[in-house]
């Protein structure tokens, strides 16, 4: 037997990423965010809510451009204390030890302990209510060398030890299970 709640976010686990955002030094900062995804391949786009009260919002807002840094279980405390700091009164990147490092197009920093960096210009943001939605044209992806297969060229996700969000609790990922699409492949 199901049971009635009121209505909401409960579409768990999510991506705990650490967003950074500014366009020079004065400015840089991160901030963790879990309401983040994909939502085109072709072009590749994706989509950060953050609340407008957050110090990164007028960052955001004013150069339109941001990095996704994909988390792992060895960056969960960094990943957690950039969540409950603010910008206002931290340098988090000088407190948390995370390194700055220089993205290829936008002028936003990437963070060099993350396994993937994906770096995003704003092209709409979207006022939604507790959250505004900036919508993101990927405009480049940086990927650590140490998860790409030498010999097909794939980076090798599987291997990353990704950290997800799940209702106020962080986990690292579960076991492997199958590929898309295994479910109905031809047994040889």
């Amino acid at each position: 037997m199901k049971q009635d709640w009121k209505p909401g976010t409960m579409i768990y686990p999510l991506p705990a990423v650490m967003v950074s955002c500014g366009s020079n030094e004065n400015e840089y900062n991160v901030l963790t965010i879990a309401w983040v995804g994909t939502i085109c391949s072709d072009p590749p786009m994706c989509y950060i809510s953050v609340r407008p009260e957050r110090y990164s919002y007028a960052i955001l807002k004013k150069n339109m451009e941001f990095v996704i840094n994909l988390t792992t279980r060895k960056m969960a405390r960094e990943t957690d204390w950039v969540g409950v700091r603010s910008g206002r009164k931290y340098n988090k990147f000088e407190e948390t030890g995370l390194t700055i490092g220089k993205a290829s197009i936008v002028r936003a920093p990437v963070i060099e302990e993350s396994p993937l960096c994906i770096e995003c210009k704003v092209k709409e943001i979207i006022s939604l209510g507790s959250h505004d939605m900036f919508i993101a044209d990927v405009v480049n992806v940086l990927a650590d060398e140490t998860y790409i297969d030498r010999e097909t060229g794939r980076f090798k996700m599987e291997e990353v030890d990704l950290l997800v969000y799940a209702h106020g609790n962080y986990y690292g990922m579960g076991e492997h299970i199958g590929k898309f699409g295994w479910s109905v492949q031809k047994k040889q």
